[in-house]
């Protein structure tokens, strides 16, 4: 699953433009299963297992991640850009990114010229540009034109003791998980959604859910591990290398509670190494899944990532296959019912 993660990672696709991400889950899961794309641009793929599920269940991964949009283009030939997504501004000081193909900065006001005032104030994204070497703005304007994405460079390295650096492992890991179940033989009939738009509003999801009208969802995510130095306790969320994590409650579900209860009993049955995620934050299509026509009863298994949303999301290996374990078992669980 390794090679798959790295390959689907250094694919770019931003919310709405996740097209390169989803052609490439295309020629993997070909001949495993029925598969169509709504008009929305999520994937959906049927899976026949050896037995008919008693109840529909539903996977969910989203396809996009974060980056940067063009708004505009300066007389100078410099880009302004808006953020696709959550990026803390204190990431894209300096980052290197591609945008159609070619290379480019993104800069800032160096701090020789800046104002008292502003000399310990975080930089607001609007105030920063990417430089692509262009002499002005005509020149600038043979490569990229407003609307166009830029994505941050960022390689695929494995270090220390089975850590991974790479940007989009959000949530191209959860993606990697579910091809390698589309892949597999199966027990049950199940359904996949590849989704669109999750960074921007859970909302490629809405659209799946609703068509595919499940009666249980399993969402295969990523998510911010502050175990780090200088945090303590709860606030560290949760910790690589401690296994899959499960959400009890977070910014746009409360899950439900024998769902919880079911994973972490899974988890003493099949041997598989999990943790709560012990801080509420964030979101993730849960939120919209969960919420379909009548609701859904619905739970999320995420793999613990540092430093997430930037061009060096930092995870270990071993929770990936952890999570995936995780995910296997409370589908069968759900299908067979």
């Amino acid at each position: 699953m390794e090679r798959l993660l790295k390959e689907l990672c250094l694919l770019n696709g931003t919310s709405g433009r996740e097209n390169e991400v989803r052609d490439y889950i295309i020629e993997k899961i070909k001949g495993h299963g029925e598969f169509d794309v709504d008009p929305l641009g999520n994937l959906i793929v049927s899976k026949k297992g050896k037995n008919p599920s008693k109840n529909k269940v539903m996977l969910a991964a989203h396809m996009d991640e974060v980056g940067m949009m063009i708004t505009y283009i300066t007389d100078d030939g410099f880009l302004k850009f808006t953020t696709v997504g959550g990026i803390d501004s204190r990431v894209l000081l300096g980052r290197a990114v591609l945008i159609n193909g070619i290379n480019g900065i993104i800069g800032i006001k160096p701090i020789h010229l800046l104002d008292k005032s502003e000399e310990h104030d975080l930089p607001k994204n609007d105030s920063l540009y990417i430089d692509i070497g262009a002499k002005d703005k005509a020149d600038a304007e043979k490569y990229v034109n407003i609307g166009d994405c830029a994505y941050f460079q960022s390689d695929f390295v494995p270090f220390g003791d089975g850590f991974i650096k790479s940007k989009a492992i959000d949530d191209r890991a959860g993606c990697a998980i579910l091809i390698d179940m589309i892949c597999r033989e199966q027990d049950y009939d199940l359904t996949f959604a590849f989704t669109v738009q999750e960074e921007v509003g859970l909302r490629g999801a809405k659209s799946a859910a609703f068509e595919i009208a499940p009666d249980y969802a399993i969402v295969a995510e990523s998510t911010t591990a502050a175990d780090i130095e200088g945090v303590e306790g709860s606030k560290q969320v949760c910790k690589l290398g401690s296994g899959a994590v499960i959400s009890f409650m977070d910014r746009t579900t409360i899950y439900d509670k024998e769902l919880y209860d079911t994973a972490f009993e899974l988890a003493k049955e099949k041997n598989i190494k999990m943790q709560p995620k012990t801080y509420v934050s964030g979101g993730n299509d849960a939120g919209s899944i969960h919420q379909s026509r009548s609701g859904v009863k619905t739970i999320t298994v995420s793999l613990p990532c540092r430093y997430i949303h930037s061009p060096s999301c930092v995870i270990k290996l071993e929770d990936m296959y952890e999570a995936a374990k995780a995910v296997q078992a409370l589908a069968d669980n759900f299908a067979g019912r």
